[in-house]
């Protein structure tokens, strides 16, 4: 059974009410255990958080056996953390970069991640299925994955 760790990012909390337009109307919980239903062969595990300490922390603990690969949306941090690149450089397992949103289509500011040259790739732009897509890349019968 592969372990998978989904991080999320500040604001993150607040999908299903914060911009419905650009992230849409459900909550992650409630998505979430769509994902765990479609994929019984994983076990997902989640965590959110608002600080950019603990995200490192969790990438920390995650990233040393105690997953399999990490799913990752950084929220606004992706275009601003030094310090989660070198968190997701430091582990050992491969980290895959996710967003609800096309960040190239929104403001110019979010067009740069500074977390992107440490992933394994980068998913944007499809709600909430990018983190089907990013469970469908970690899955793949010939492994995608080669960190």
């Amino acid at each position: 059974m592969k372990k998978i760790q989904i991080i999320n990012g500040p604001n993150l909390n607040l999908l299903g009410k914060r911009e419905p337009a650009v992230y849409g109307s459900a909550s992650f919980e409630g998505y979430l255990e769509t994902l765990r239903t479609a994929y019984p062969q994983c076990r997902i595990d989640y965590f959110q958080n608002n600080v950019e300490g603990e995200l490192i922390n969790k990438i920390h603990e995650a990233g040393f056996g105690a997953c399999d690969a990490i799913i990752l949306n950084a929220g606004a941090y992706t275009h601003t953390s030094v310090a989660l690149h070198d968190a997701i450089k430091a582990i050992q397992v491969p980290v895959i970069e996710v967003h609800i949103s096309n960040v190239h289509a929104r403001e110019a500011f979010r067009h740069v991640s500074l977390i992107s040259a440490a992933c394994l790739g980068v998913i944007a732009g499809f709600g909430l299925d990018s983190y089907r897509l990013a469970l469908e890349a970690i899955m793949a019968p010939e492994p995608i994955i080669k960190h």
